[in-house]
């Protein structure tokens, strides 16, 4: 229990199932960490929300471990100039991992999220909700967790787990939706990064390699983005970042930006025939985006996807998520 409505939701939907439901909040960060933390907010609304369906409550305190999993992981990709996807590995190293095994061995038969997604006959699914489904941060999750995982909100929408949470008269049934990055609250990126990563200021230049003015660190920036680049008669767009030289590249239009190509490394197969040097699959490279049909082929120990159509600012670092018929098969890493 996260402390939002989903997580609760959850939980109430499960005790009114028959289950015996225990509800745990994961300390994962802390406001020494970062003033902007919410997770002491976060612990009280979850404690609010067990107590009213009068189910036990715990918090164990994976702060260590999530700053080593996590929040290194994170830091090292924008180091290196990638833009790395901290709730994929969050999912994968912490609640899948690290929490899931603690819960098994302390009798769990199952652990519950509240993710928008779907289970069905062992297969991970997309959400009924398209525009919440979650699918996409689970795509590195080991598939043998998947038997004993539950997924209570993935049949419903957003609107029906609101109306649930009223309905349930849960105290936060009206609290608005975390955003920003796992479990750190609504934090700026840049900012946050500003606490680890120096101010490095460097030059940006447009395609043309005509200088338009200065940055305060091409590791800061992703590729595609248009807002905070700070010049004026844009827009701009970050088209390419030059981490060596420390040099970021903008264009006044988005030509730059779409390619039909990409290699992922690292490929977690949650179902499917890895046997194949080349599947049909829909594909996904950001959260929200809509499945796009491509071709996976195998080529020596990485993978090359290939679009139908040119995809928007394919990014190295973040999640490649692979789909067949609505079913989770695989996820990668971009290079």
């Amino acid at each position: 229990m996260s402390g939002g409505v989903d997580s609760s939701v959850a939980a109430a939907l499960l005790k009114k199932a028959g289950f015996e439901v225990v509800g745990i909040f994961m300390k994962c960060w802390s406001a020494e960490l970062s003033p902007a933390c919410t997770s002491k907010e976060d612990e009280r609304m979850a404690r609010l929300a067990a107590s009213h369906l009068n189910i036990p409550f715990y918090a164990v305190n994976f702060i260590d471990e999530y700053k080593k999993r996590v929040v290194d992981y994170l830091l090292e990709g924008y180091r290196k100039g990638i833009t790395p996807n901290p709730d994929a590995m969050c999912n994968k190293e912490i609640k899948f991992g690290l929490f899931f095994e603690k819960a098994i061995q302390l009798g769990a038969a199952y652990v519950a999220t509240g993710h928008y997604a779907r289970l069905k006959d062992g297969k991970l699914r997309e959400a009924v909700d398209e525009n919440k489904d979650q699918s996409y941060f689970l795509s590195f999750i080991k598939p043998e967790v998947l038997s004993k995982v539950l997924f209570p909100i993935g049949e419903h929408t957003k609107p029906q787990v609101r109306e649930l949470a009223r309905r349930f008269g849960l105290p936060n049934a009206e609290r608005k939706d975390s955003q920003g990055i796992c479990f750190v609250g609504k934090v700026d990126v840049v900012d946050f990064l500003k606490h680890y990563l120096p101010v490095k200021p460097g030059k940006i230049i447009d395609v043309q390699g005509t200088v338009l003015g200065t940055h305060e660190g091409a590791q800061y920036y992703t590729i595609g983005q248009r807002k905070g680049i700070g010049l004026g008669g844009g827009p701009y767009y970050v088209v390419q970042k030059d981490i060596d030289r420390n040099i970021l590249v903008v264009s006044k239009n988005e030509e730059g930006l779409y390619q039909k190509e990409l290699i992922l490394r690292d490929i977690n197969w949650l179902s499917g025939d890895t046997r194949k040097n080349l599947i049909s699959v829909d594909a996904r490279i950001r959260y929200r985006q809509h499945l796009a049909p491509a071709t996976l082929s195998k080529i020596g120990d990485a993978y090359k996807l290939t679009f139908q159509t040119p995809q928007r600012a394919i990014t190295p670092g973040q999640v490649a998520a692979l789909y067949q018929d609505t079913q989770l098969i695989a996820g990668g890493v971009i290079v």
